[in-house]
């Protein structure tokens, strides 16, 4: 080293403050068009296709009970990000429906409390089963209610 900044016959760096890299971008990856059109969520509401017909036949006995559990036809105006070609067709016009399926919304509060309801049902038939599976326990044989799921990958040896 002559100067203590470099070896000796080698000549000194360029600056690279001036050079400006190119920007270097993925290549756009082909990827298969959602069936179904994504809208951009509202506040205070939740969003749900509903069936409005099965292999080309109308169901209005789902669409009118959807509707009276509150579930209302989203318009087209309302999320244009959502174009489809619409169904010359469909029964609703202005609204989002795409191979038997209508977009709808409805109150965010309805649907918890919809919710709820479900999930109180499911508790009272998972109770009801257990208690029917209980009413055959005898001290000879007893059953159990354990209601616990373990899962264990190999044989437990030597994973660390």
């Amino acid at each position: 080293m002559v100067d203590g900044t470099r070896p000796v016959g080698r000549p000194p760096r360029e600056s690279r403050e001036g050079e400006v890299r190119a920007k270097k971008e993925r290549p756009k990856e082909w990827t298969p068009p959602e069936l179904l059109p994504k809208i951009d969520e509202e506040d205070g509401y939740s969003h749900r296709y509903i069936r409005t017909a099965t292999m080309g036949q109308p169901d209005p006995k789902n669409v009118s009970a959807k509707f009276r559990e509150g579930w209302e036809p989203v318009k087209a105006s309302e999320h244009p990000e959502a174009f489809s070609m619409t169904d010359p067709n469909s029964q609703f016009s202005d609204a989002i429906e795409v191979g038997g399926l209508l977009l709808c919304k409805t109150d965010e509060e309805l649907t918890q409390q919809r919710d709820a309801y479900v999930d109180n049902r499911t508790d009272q038939a998972t109770q009801s089963v257990d208690s029917n599976y209980m009413r055959e326990n005898d001290p000879r044989m007893p059953l159990f209610k354990d209601k616990s799921t373990k899962v264990t990958f190999g044989s437990g040896k030597g994973n660390a």
